[in-house]
């Protein structure tokens, strides 16, 4: 008997994620006869959620809260994502389960899309400071080499200072904006929003067209 092969997007709160939405027309592209769902799972019962997990799983996505707490349920993780402390997509392979971070390449690829000149992007902002903010931070110094400062916007201050050591380590520099200032990240010539989707944001909009990825 074939078994049915599964995978899913895992997070909370999921409801709005459109991840299925597009796996789906990838599996439809592909000729894969495999079912993809969004499963609401909180950081509290990842670990118990895991141990349900049978041989008919192909792997997992992964977003907020849990791209940080699935690392220690791991057997392997990929250098860029170890290197970010953030996983975005598990695979499951002969018994084992591999994290990787396609966060980084995907925004990167997004960018070179949109053809965003590299040499046109001469600041940046990134707006949040969870784990897709880790990724983002990642893919703006490497896609510029680490020659483009970048100023995190957080509502938590300590949180985004948390990244200074990320960017530190990948061959950048970030600086720290104040919460209350939010609106001057849209004055940069790339701007990155990593919050959840949903969230209330007041800024205005810049005078000068610039990139936003959200």
């Amino acid at each position: 008997m074939t078994v049915l092969r599964q995978a899913a997007v895992l997070g909370s709160p999921i409801e709005h994620s459109l991840s299925p939405v597009l796996h789906r027309a990838a599996y439809a592209a592909l000729g894969l006869d495999w079912q993809y769902t969004a499963i609401e799972v909180e950081e509290s019962g990842l670990a118990d959620f895991w141990d349900t997990l049978d041989e008919s799983w192909a792997g997992v996505s992964l977003t907020m809260p849990l791209k940080v707490a699935v690392l220690p349920l791991l057997d392997d993780i990929t250098d860029r994502a170890r290197a970010i402390e953030a996983v975005n997509t598990v695979v499951f392979d002969e018994g084992r389960s591999v994290g990787y971070n396609t966060d980084v390449p995907g925004m990167i690829n997004a960018l070179d899309e949109a053809a965003t000149e590299r040499d046109r992007i001469r600041s940046a902002a990134v707006i949040g400071a969870g784990a897709t903010a880790r990724s983002a931070v990642a893919a703006i110094i490497e896609r510029h080499a680490g020659q483009v400062p970048i100023t995190v916007f957080a509502r938590r201050r300590e949180q985004a200072r948390e990244l200074l050591d990320l960017a530190r380590s990948l061959g950048g520099t970030i600086d720290v904006g104040a919460w209350a200032d939010v609106d001057k990240a849209m004055s940069a010539d790339l701007v990155v929003c990593t919050l959840p989707g949903g969230t209330d944001l007041d800024v205005t909009p810049p005078v000068a067209a610039g990139v936003l990825l959200d």
